[in-house]
């Protein structure tokens, strides 16, 4: 292996890296999210879902070799002499781990209060690229290892079970959190220099306010309802089904509002419904009730106002995603928005506009789009 290593290090390609290492997390970060983001695709495939349990089981055992690694039983073997490629090997699992959440979190996340919680795994992301000289610390470890654990249990449990509710979050948040303080004890009993470098008391309450924080978040909507992410919303004029198709017709943006399908201002001529189109990605065999929760604004009260609750159940496994759609009449002029939810409210995505009444037909034209 050694010898290996000074071959590659006297290669043209070796002394490039070398010369410009600093540069090095930033490049790996780049290419480990574009491979991420080439490779993982629906958290139900086979390949990601092994991929990711590999990650996260690799990841465990590489956390427990780092921190015992000093430890008299390792003298002599492979495992001591390579320790020195441990803090990489961790920084690469959490790095592609949190990539990996980043990818299926931002199919789940709407421009809304959700938000939040996205930005954070984002931030997580690039501060392991550039924290890489505080990976020694334990209290660090172990709070981004609680972190993702718990981030991987919530995404697939509910995968593997085919069921997603508030209990499951729950059962999957308990397992996290016993697996974690499970590993931390194991390393604690086994590493003196472990012990003697943290307090197990001060680490576990630690880890126990991640756990209370992350539940907070949940309780006020803060959290996208993974696994299930919104892949398309829109406000029509039309939608009909035909051979098992969805045919949406809605106003065509200006050409350079190139990010929205849709055009937020909804011209409505006298009598015309108005229709909200969704699209709905759930895993295999996951079933689930959605509800398009309507709301007006009122500029009297500066309030948002809650007009209907319309339910639809989708069923997971098609990869364009499960399709439904309410429609309401006479709809008032103003600010409106569907909010696209689960049972326990927890919030898929957002769809917003403004109603303008006109006699005529939109000028921008319409679009006919296939779903």
């Amino acid at each position: 292996m050694k010898r290996t290593l000074v071959r590659y290090r006297n290669t043209a390609f070796g002394r490039f890296v070398y010369r410009n290492q600093k540069y090095a997390p930033i490049l790996f970060f780049m290419g480990g999210f574009i491979f991420d983001t080439l490779t993982l695709g629906r958290i139900d495939r086979v390949y990601d879902t092994v991929v990711l349990c590999s990650h996260m089981t690799l990841l465990s055992i590489t956390l427990f070799l780092y921190n015992t690694v000093d430890e008299d039983k390792w003298e002599g073997t492979f495992i001591r002499r390579y320790s020195e490629y441990f803090p990489l090997a961790i920084q690469f699992f959490f790095g592609a781990l949190s990539s990996a959440f980043v990818i299926y979190f931002f199919r789940s996340v709407s421009m809304s209060k959700t938000l939040f919680f996205f930005i954070l795994l984002v931030l997580l992301l690039f501060a392991n690229e550039f924290l890489k000289r505080k990976i020694s610390n334990k209290y660090l470890q172990f709070s981004i290892y609680f972190f993702i654990s718990f981030t991987f249990f919530a995404f697939m449990i509910p995968t593997l079970i085919k069921e997603m509710n508030t209990f499951i979050f729950i059962i999957s948040g308990l397992i996290s959190l016993g697996c974690t303080l499970a590993l931390i004890t194991f390393i604690f009993r086994s590493s003196p220099g472990t012990r003697a470098e943290i307090s197990l008391k001060k680490l576990i309450s630690l880890i126990l306010s991640i756990y209370i924080t992350i539940n907070v978040f949940y309780y006020f909507n803060l959290i996208p309802p993974v696994p299930l992410a919104m892949d398309a919303g829109l406000v029509a004029h039309d939608v009909r089904k035909i051979n098992n198709e969805y045919i949406v017709t809605y106003e065509r943006n200006p050409w350079y509002i190139f990010w929205r399908k849709h055009h937020v201002t909804f011209h409505r001529q006298a009598g015309q419904r108005v229709y909200v189109f969704t699209s709905v990605f759930a895993p295999t065999d996951l079933k689930k009730s959605i509800f398009h929760r309507w709301k007006r604004y009122n500029p009297e009260t500066g309030k948002w106002e809650v007009t209907d609750d319309i339910d639809f159940e989708v069923a997971g496994g098609r990869d364009r995603g499960f399709r439904g759609y309410t429609y309401k009449n006479n709809l008032r002029e103003g600010q409106w928005k569907v909010e696209v939810i689960t049972e326990e409210e927890l919030i898929l995505g957002i769809v917003d506009f403004e109603i303008k009444n006109t006699s005529q037909p939109h000028k921008g034209g319409m679009v006919k789009r296939s779903f």
